[in-house]
């Protein structure tokens, strides 16, 4: 049996996820090992305004296995489901991205006309506030002479959030108006957690970035 593609994943699932607070930000599905017989991963990916709720992604991790199973169209086969958050190094792609990311860091990659910063196409900054009108604040400098610049979203052509190992410095982190609420600070995000749950016929896991 063909197994279903990742839009009609995201077709039974999508309802589910809106009615518990989340966005679903996408659907995956690629093999899960070597061999004809072998289960596929069906990696189902949310995000909210508020913090990662680890018991909450459980419960709809468990709700998910069980909407899908009804559904039939994995038919027999075997399959992993993993509902996941985004992590680091996440690309911003909508307006609630970025308003998520403030102040975090990110690499950003200017499109092909756009007003150069600082003669740039290409940089890193601290993500700031988003303004009504669909402009980014960003904090370029880092922490040793960090200002304020202003780039409408239309202008960022690509732009991905960054790993850090250490925290903002206090004057750039302020330019950007602090970290969105709920967030980790950039560099002390907990390690990656994991809460188990049971398919009926392979397991599935909720997880948490």
């Amino acid at each position: 049996m063909p197994m279903p593609t990742e839009e009609r994943v995201s077709q039974l699932v999508a309802e589910l996820v809106a009615r518990r607070g989340f966005d679903l930000e996408g659907v995956a599905i690629a093999a899960a090992g070597n061999g004809e017989l072998a289960p596929v991963r069906v990696k189902v990916t949310v995000d909210s305004d508020g913090p990662a709720d680890l018991d909450a992604i459980a419960a709809l991790s468990r709700d998910t296995s069980e909407l899908l199973d009804a559904a039939g169209d994995f038919g027999e086969s075997a399959y992993l489901l993993e509902v996941t958050t985004p992590g680091v190094e996440r690309p911003l792609t909508t307006e609630r991205h970025w308003r998520r990311a403030q102040g975090r860091k990110v690499r950003v990659k200017l499109a092909d006309g756009a007003e150069r910063i600082e003669g740039k196409a290409r940089f890193d900054a601290r993500v700031g506030r988003l303004a009504d009108d669909a402009t980014i604040a960003l904090v370029i400098g880092g922490k040793v002479k960090p200002h304020r610049v202003h780039v409408p979203l239309a202008d960022i052509a690509e732009a991905v959030v960054q790993v850090e190992f250490n925290a903002p410095g206090a004057a750039e982190l302020e330019l950007a108006g602090g970290i969105a609420p709920g967030r980790p600070v950039p560099g002390e995000e907990p390690a990656d957690l994991a809460a188990p749950g049971q398919h009926s016929d392979t397991p599935t896991e909720g997880v948490a970035e």
